[in-house]
């Protein structure tokens, strides 16, 4: 069956005057298949919005192939994205920069139908109206204006309107950080019962490690531009096989004290290299508390350990 999204070798590079580029994603593979959801996780800065965005055309690939329900997107024209984003939508991270305050929630909700005329007059105020059901609000928020809503109401708003075409294909980039803590479980409950509902397949690009577990089927880890570790979500959590993995997972707090005291410590020391002047080898050895001399010269082959996929010469 056909992949809903595979990205083939994408390298993502910005120049930036005469000085080196960039290197925000640099050489990354990844499929989603139909009804899946895959999370994208890794430190800020390690190239996960910018694979989000790629994805979904808004950043045009440096070089490799990304591809949604086998259409090319990478060096595509302008009517070819316009085509594909019918089957591809985005919900960003924060909600009050994702919506035009001088449209009301209803026009925004309407918009991509109406654009695409698919739906005008009785039928698209009907159309509107399930929506906003769908997600949880009240019909006759339709005339209301996007301030006059919570945080976590705007995010609705905003997956309501990314449903709108019925996507097979939804990318989350952060879709819950902005959110308050209290508010943050609802949305991501939402947008697992409509992934269930509707059948779409998802991308979910998070730093939450914890989120993601409860969300995703397969869990991609990210690290300078590059996968670490690939693995289902169950075997990444109980058998991390990369060391940077291992380091995240060991970083995510436990709400009973006695499991977070017996949680095995990963030190990680220095700070990130900059992407555009990554490490020779593994781009991880600069940190890595068991890297050896090999680490420090040859890039890891991706290997297959039991379930998992693994970039790493010590896995």
């Amino acid at each position: 069956m056909m992949d809903t999204l595979q990205i083939t070798d994408l390298k993502v590079h910005f120049r930036s005057g005469g000085s080196a580029p960039i290197r925000a994603v640099d050489g990354l593979t990844l499929s989603i298949g139909p009804r899946e959801t895959v999370g994208l996780v890794g430190e800020s800065g390690c190239g996960k919005s910018t694979v989000s965005n790629a994805s979904v055309g808004l950043i045009a690939p440096t070089s490799g192939s990304v591809r949604v329900l086998d259409t090319e997107l990478a060096g595509a024209d302008a009517k070819t994205l316009r085509a594909i984003r019918v089957h591809a939508q985005m919900v960003f991270q924060d909600p009050a920069t994702s919506l035009n305050p001088r449209m009301t929630v209803g026009a925004a909700i309407g918009e991509p139908l109406l654009v695409r005329k698919l739906a005008r007059g009785v039928a698209l105020r009907t159309r509107v109206a399930e929506l906003l059901e769908e997600v949880g609000l009240r019909p006759e928020y339709a005339t209301r204006y996007p301030h006059q809503f919570s945080g976590g109401q705007r995010q609705r708003i905003v997956i309501a309107r990314a449903l709108a075409l019925r996507p097979a294909l939804l990318v989350c980039d952060e879709p819950v950080s902005a959110l308050d803590v209290s508010v943050r479980a609802q949305i991501i409950n939402l947008l697992v019962e409509l992934q269930s509902r509707h059948g779409m397949s998802a991308l979910f690009v998070s730093h939450d490690l914890a989120v993601v577990r409860h969300v995703c089927d397969r869990v991609a880890v990210m690290y300078l531009g590059r996968l670490a570790e690939l693995a289902p979500g169950d075997a990444l959590y109980a058998r991390p096989r990369h060391p940077y993995t291992r380091a995240l997972l060991a970083a995510v707090p436990e709400p009973d004290p006695g499991v977070q005291r017996a949680k095995p410590r990963v030190p990680l020391t220095g700070e990130i290299p900059s992407p555009a002047h990554p490490p020779s080898g593994c781009r991880f050895h600069t940190r890595c508390p068991i890297a050896i001399d090999i680490c420090r010269y040859e890039v890891p082959a991706w290997r297959v350990i039991g379930d998992s996929q693994v970039a790493c010469h010590l896995a």
